[in-house]
């Protein structure tokens, strides 16, 4: 491939020459071009060069003084040869292709090349930075179900450099950053932002390469300056449950229960930066230096975590963990194999006879979706309260009030916490509370509210099993700064809460409840508990997907003698172990 160079004549007659390959570069006064010539005469971004295989592109920006090829002023955009005079303000250019050289030729830097330039009053040219590197993340293996880009490395740099001059000229013109802040309404800035970038890539049509779709460009670049960029074609996929960006270069989706490596990325770490603060802004989050983490969520309820440098030494850092727009039912959970009818009917008749349930669960194993499910049980005729960090659970009943936490201002005031939330519920008539995680001193605040008449309490904990549950409720009491005895605590856990509903993701990425606990007392200083239904794993199939069968264990639940009194029923055979189980 032949050598191209550009030589830059600055004011002195001091010459500087730059090695460069295929590739758009952006010629201006601002830092940011790629070529900068720095002198009152040049605009900001003042031109933008293109070089592809034999053709050579230069383009005005509607400039002031103008960009002039062999002594003509070009009104926009036009092709050049190589030793065509460039003239932009003081400075001449000329592009230089030559053939190849010997090896030993080739080694010689670059640097070598530059003729010294005396100290002036400006930096008339900035060293150009290295030519554009790919991106593209390396293909993981079996991801047959994720679409991978079809063009090659050096169109993939080209093409986000496209992207990047579209967006910043369509920030110039179109102002997005106010508008979006001021009394326009939405559908009048999209047909703004969208008819201005219609005209902008019509202008530049003619040089994309031809493996860019130009209504492709355009979607995604209306994705960057209102959307959330790449992660659009994402959240609409019904099949992908978790979007994960690490840094501006990889982006992991989680798909059918598994990890996989998505092929898209972001232009650079401002694009990532923009789109964290497009989705806290809305909710009155911030994520800046002096908060460099945040937990937010999307219009649909997703949930959303950002941690920003320097925290984050990869860049910024997205996990989104997506939500259903039509909230999952029981019969959604049998399909997906998470728990089987008797386990469904059961918990039912635990939500009618009020009693309080803990759903404990890893990460990612469901416990927001499960809470969900069994918060739809409670009769519509409750005044429900529900207090979670990012708003997520989606009740259908009518008397429902939904309570957010909120983080500390700029100024680091005015924090409302969890633990205050559950405190004031407590003065608003509340027939159920519903905390979406407990995970520090709320927890003696939800104990005690279990314990003086709010029954039917619901919460999640992290936790890998029901007695681990249970040591985690007592760390997370003594994170309320009380100094109350063990015993003590033992004794609040164990007359508050009723059920513990343990639930797993396995190794096929299926998501199960491992485990239904009855609390049933306690003996000395230890809390007694009887598990009444579990999932026994007998295997895994030749395609990798867990085996084995929901089974209850015998033991009977202590409160049946509850259900002749509430006039509800259920049938005693869902506890006999030694009957036929259905291999959900």
């Amino acid at each position: 491939m032949p050598k191209i160079k550009l030589i830059i004549n600055t004011p002195g007659a001091h010459q500087n020459k730059f090695e460069l390959e295929h590739g758009t570069y952006t010629i201006g006064r601002d830092a940011s071009c790629m070529i900068r010539l720095n002198h009152p005469d040049v605009d900001a971004r003042h031109a933008m060069l293109s070089i592809q295989e034999d053709n050579y592109w230069l383009e005005d920006f509607a400039t002031k003084n103008g960009t002039y090829v062999n002594n003509t002023r070009i009104n926009s955009g036009i092709h050049i040869e190589p030793n065509n005079k460039i003239s932009i303000g003081p400075f001449t250019l000329a592009l230089k292709v030559s053939t190849p050289v010997s090896q030993v030729e080739q080694s010689v830097s670059i640097e070598s090349e530059r003729i010294p330039v005396p100290e002036k009053k400006f930096d008339y040219v900035a060293p150009l930075p290295e030519a554009p590197k790919s991106t593209q993340p390396p293909p993981l293996p079996k991801q047959e179900d994720i679409k991978k880009p079809t063009i090659s490395d050096e169109d993939l740099a080209l093409e986000k450099a496209i992207k990047k001059q579209i967006h910043d000229e369509l920030v110039e013109r179109l102002d997005i950053k106010r508008l979006s802040t001021s009394k326009i309404n939405k559908d009048e800035l999209t047909k703004r932002a969208k008819e201005t970038i219609g005209k902008i890539i019509n202008d530049i049509k003619h040089k994309l390469p031809k493996d860019i779709d130009p209504e492709v460009l355009r979607q995604d670049i209306f994705n960057e300056a209102l959307g959330l960029g790449p992660l659009e074609e994402f959240l609409i996929d019904p099949e992908i449950t978790e979007i994960m960006v690490n840094g501006p270069t990889k982006i992991f989706v989680e798909k059918k229960g598994k990890l996989l490596l998505s092929g898209k990325t972001f232009m650079n770490e401002d694009s990532v930066l923009s789109i964290i603060e497009r989705i806290v802004a809305p909710i009155g989050r911030r994520v800046d230096e002096s908060q460099p983490y945040v937990d937010a969520r999307l219009a649909d309820g997703s949930r959303v975590n950002a941690v920003i440098p320097p925290l984050s030494l990869t860049g910024p850092c997205i996990t989104i963990r997506k939500f259903s727009e039509t909230p999952f039912s029981s019969d959604d959970l049998i399909r997906f194999n998470t728990w089987n009818q008797d386990m469904v009917d059961f918990m039912r008749i635990c939500i009618l006879l009020r009693k309080n349930i803990i759903v404990a669960g890893g990460t990612g194993s469901g416990k927001t979706t499960l809470l969900n499910v069994l918060s739809n049980y409670i009769p519509g005729t409750e005044r429900i309260l529900t207090i979670e960090d990012a708003a997520e659970l989606k009740l259908d009943q009518e008397h429902l009030v939904r309570l957010e936490a909120r983080s500390a201002n700029i100024e680091g005031k005015g924090s409302i916490t969890i633990r205050d939330l559950v405190r004031n519920a407590l003065r608003m008539r509340p027939d159920r509370i519903i905390v979406g995680e407990c995970r520090g001193g709320e927890a003696l605040d939800m104990l005690q509210a279990m314990n003086t008449g709010h029954d039917g309490s619901l919460t999640t904990v992290h936790a890998n099993s029901p007695r681990d549950a249970l040591s985690r409720l007592e760390t997370m009491v003594l994170m309320a700064g009380m100094d109350l005895p063990l015993k003590v605590i033992r004794e609040q856990v164990s007359s508050a809460v009723d059920i513990i509903i343990q639930e797993t993701r396995f190794s096929d990425g299926t998501r199960k409840i491992v485990n239904i606990s009855e609390i049933v007392g306690q003996e000395g200083e230890q809390i007694t508990m009887q598990d009444i239904f579990v999932y026994e794993q007998t295997g895994i199939d030749e395609e990798g997907r867990v085996l084995g069968e929901f089974k209850p264990t015998g033991s009977v639940p202590t409160f049946m003698e509850e259900l002749k009194t509430r006039g509800l029923s259920l049938r005693i055979e869902m506890f006999k172990p030694n009957k036929h189980m259905d291999n959900y």
